[in-house]
């Protein structure tokens, strides 16, 4: 196992090949890993990372199947209201904050983007409950944009490994992106969101069969198995 204080020491260059090596190992584990929120189309897609703040992706995927026959496009969205939306998606977390903010967005879509999502970054941010993680696992997955959106898992083993002390996800995306060519950024992203869950679950990680174990300062973990 790399020590605290080695990881202290690293310069950036040996931080990115460290970064670069732990990818390839959670690459040949999980080469299945994917996004795990069931859509079939860009608006889809955006709809459901909306919905997943705050609820688990098994439950987005149960309120979508009947959302997305009922609402095909945003002029559908747009024309219903806030408080029948509320009643579509009651199972998922804040439901009434993102009932608004769904039809606010899709309103906006229909209005100003004749239908269509925005493609950038910045432009999905303007609109209400589209955060800056949720427009990079869009623009990503979507558009094939080199994002590297940083969740819950994606701060917590970053810190775990080492590759950052920041708190900010934005900070921890900055510092992540520039240790990886951009073309790793997306898939980066997905394994640590898979190792986060499988492996270095929050309470109780599982660090005797992690495949980067002797990666990990472990920085920030109190026991394991």
């Amino acid at each position: 196992m790399i020590n605290a204080s080695a990881v202290a020491r690293e310069s950036k260059a040996d931080r990115a090949r460290r970064f670069a090596e732990i990818v390839r190992r959670l690459e040949k584990e999980m080469p299945e890993a994917k996004i795990a929120l069931n859509y079939e189309d860009e608006l889809q897609l955006l709809v459901s990372v909306m919905l997943s703040a705050q609820s688990t992706d098994a439950v987005v995927n149960q309120v979508t199947p009947a959302l997305f026959a009922r609402y095909p496009t945003a002029a559908h969205y747009a024309r219903s209201t806030p408080e029948i939306l509320g009643e579509q998606i009651k199972r998922v977390g804040l439901w009434r904050a993102k009932a608004k903010n769904l039809h606010e967005t899709m309103t906006r879509i229909a209005r100003d983007h004749g239908g269509h999502l925005p493609r950038k970054r910045e432009e999905l941010c303007e609109l209400p409950g589209v955060g800056w993680k949720t427009a990079g696992v869009v623009v990503n997955h979507a558009f094939g944009t080199p994002a590297l959106p940083v969740d819950t898992h994606v701060g917590r083993v970053s810190r775990r490994l080492g590759l950052t002390r920041e708190e900010d996800p934005r900070k921890v995306e900055q510092e992540l992106s520039a240790l990886l060519p951009d073309r790793l950024w997306g898939r980066a992203h997905q394994l640590l969101i898979w190792h986060g869950r499988r492996t270095c679950e929050s309470r109780r990680p599982h660090c005797s069969r992690c495949v980067v174990r002797d990666l990990c300062p472990r920085r920030g973990v109190k026991e394991s198995d």
